[in-house]
């Protein structure tokens, strides 16, 4: 038997990538494109302990809390502010809030908790100090996208739920650093959202986060992973979720919106922080995030290349009906995420992508920041 040829082992590589593509668009991200939440036969609108840990965020503070202290909400709420061992003027900040809307239970941490880096600590005091079985997890830097934001998050809790993940936006600044910032916080939503609906949750964001304080408790909270400089969201929700304890609400009513960075030294620091917990989640979770990265990284290397020594008219065939299925499912789900405006940019983006593995893929083997 022959042996095949450069050309077809090209070929036939190119083929194969294209289709764990195809496979991932139709089996995971076609499940979020067409999602439509299940009618509630009752709506119950439980208790909810809002959770916010700030360090040295006085500005934040001063003007994102008052957008959760007015949502609209017809049951009982808390608020905790766990200002955690802040030097900038938080601490008024806090204590005036405080004073005029006597809404908040404030906890000010004094001393650095030892052989506990990251937000993981502060964190655990907040959910202590919970009157309320239902947490909702958000940044200083956040503020909830509508006054309905809170009932929104709480209503994706149901029989056998304990853990809700939402969608954490950026503010939409003029400029290319904020699109491609955008599109990448997109681009993850889309997965962990998706395979969530497929009962492989990996992940959840701590800008917009609810779980029950059962799980945490059940769990030990973080004892498994203090040792580690982040985890407190993605880490923890890597442990606790089963293919049948989690829900998504993505309603534009329920998202957050955060202030993008504005440099790409800061978002690359960002970007190291986020990256250095990934290396510790479940093999198959790996696996599953590890063979769509390369297969997508690996599409238009192999598409030239099968141009130039195969056939650019089967080439151009292959590419039209990937693009245009892709272009299809996530046109739909940036219209759910309220992200439309880059739906003409997704062609640029994708592509970019291939340059955005290159350049971050070193920092999954890079030593952890032990910090916020």
């Amino acid at each position: 038997m022959p042996l095949l040829s450069a050309e077809h082992i090209v070929f036939y590589l190119f083929c194969l990538i294209t289709l764990v593509l195809i496979t991932y668009y139709l089996c995971f991200f076609a499940r979020l494109a067409f999602y439509t939440p299940k009618q509630k036969r009752e709506s119950q609108q439980h208790a909810v302990s809002v959770i916010i840990c700030a360090r040295n965020e006085e500005e934040n503070l001063a003007r994102n809390i008052p957008g959760i202290i007015f949502q609209k909400y017809d049951s009982t709420k808390q608020i905790v502010i766990v200002n955690d061992n802040s030097t900038d003027d938080s601490f008024y900040v806090l204590h005036e809030l405080n004073n005029t809307f006597k809404s908040l239970t404030i906890v000010d941490l004094g001393q650095e908790p030892k052989l506990i880096s990251g937000k993981k600590f502060p964190l655990s005091v907040g959910i202590r100090e919970a009157q309320h079985e239902v947490l909702l997890l958000t940044d200083a830097d956040c503020v909830p996208a509508s006054e309905f934001w809170l009932e929104k998050m709480q209503a994706g809790f149901n029989d056998g739920i304990d853990i809700v993940l939402g969608y954490g936006a950026y503010q939409k600044l003029p400029g290319f650093l904020n699109k491609i910032i955008r599109f990448e916080t997109f681009h993850t939503a889309l997965q962990y959202l998706s395979y969530s609906l497929a009962g492989k949750t990996y992940m959840g964001v701590g800008r917009n986060l609810s779980y029950k304080k059962s799980i945490f408790l059940k769990n030990k909270g973080f004892a498994s992973i203090n040792h580690l400089p982040g985890g407190d969201d993605d880490l923890f929700i890597n442990k606790v979720a089963t293919k049948k304890n989690t829900a998504i609400v993505i309603d534009h009513e329920a998202h957050t919106v955060s202030k993008p960075k504005t440099t790409w030294k800061s978002w690359k620091e960002q970007k190291r922080r986020h990256y250095s917990t990934s290396k510790y989640y479940k093999p198959d979770h790996k696996f599953l995030l590890g063979a769509y990265s390369f297969s997508h990284f690996s599409f238009y290397f192999l598409a030239i290349a099968t141009a130039i020594m195969y056939n650019w008219e089967i080439v151009e065939g292959i590419f039209l009906v990937k693009s245009i299925l892709q272009q299809i499912i996530f046109s739909k789900v940036m219209k759910k995420l309220n992200e439309a405006d880059l739906i003409k940019w997704l062609f640029f983006m994708d592509v970019w992508m291939v340059f955005y593995y290159i350049y971050y893929s070193p920092m999954l083997w890079k030593k952890e920041v032990r910090t916020w």
